[in-house]
Order: C-alpha cells, then structure tokens, then sequence
C-alpha cells in the first residue's frame, strides 16, 4: 500500500469524512476554504489517488463522480502491517510499538483483542 503525499492525504481525509461519492469540484471547494489551490491541481491529484487504487470514478456528464475504495480504518491497518513487514524483527518491533502506546491506546488494543478474540470463536 502506498503511502500518500500532503495534498493527498488531505483529499482522501475529506473523501473519507464525506461519507458520500463526491465531485472534484466538491473537494475543491472544501479545500478552498483553507488554502488557494487551482481545479487542475485537485483533478490531477485525485487521478492519482484513482490510479493508486484508493478512489473509483464513474463518469458523470462532463466530469468524474469519485468514491473511496476503502474506509480511513481499513487503508490505515495496511500501512501499519506494511510497516511492520518492513520493520525487520517483527516481534522487536511489535514490543518497541506496544511500549510506547498510551493508556487510551492500551485501552483500544485491547478491546480489539477482545472483539478479534470473540469473533475468532464464531467462526
């Protein structure tokens, strides 16, 4: 999974709140309200995005409608695994990131654990 530049990462974090197929005009016009950047710029970058397999588009008269492939919480595991598979030691890795979680992020883990546990046993 690729990782994504300032400007991408700021498209798909509007995409993925969006909730919704959006336009290229949409995502320029939320963009616009915190910097000055021009249509062809935002079109390029979510071509990139399209290309890179993070959005789909249909056409939709003159221009495209484009939708997110995957939610923010799935294409951010598949950083964090491929992460890990290029850490080196796996394991020293895993202790060097479970040393450094929060008590809130501790907290998560181990509701994930849970839930991952539980839905292990119903299968």
């Amino acid at each position: 999974m690729l990782g994504l530049g300032e400007l991408e990462s700021a498209i798909m974090e509007r995409m993925w709140s969006y909730h919704r197929p959006a336009t290229v005009r949409d995502v320029l016009e939320d963009l616009r309200r915190e910097r000055n950047i021009a249509y062809t710029t935002v079109m390029t970058v979510m071509d990139k995005l399209h290309k890179k397999g993070l959005l789909l588009r249909q056409p939709e008269g003159r221009a495209y409608v484009y939708r997110t492939v995957t939610t923010k919480e799935s294409y951010t595991a598949d950083r964090m695994r491929a992460t890990l598979a290029g850490g080196g030691n796996q394991a020293a890795t895993l202790v060097h990131f479970l040393e450094r979680l929060t008590t809130e992020e501790s907290i998560a883990l181990r509701a994930a654990l849970q839930a991952f546990a539980s839905q292990d046993r119903h299968m």
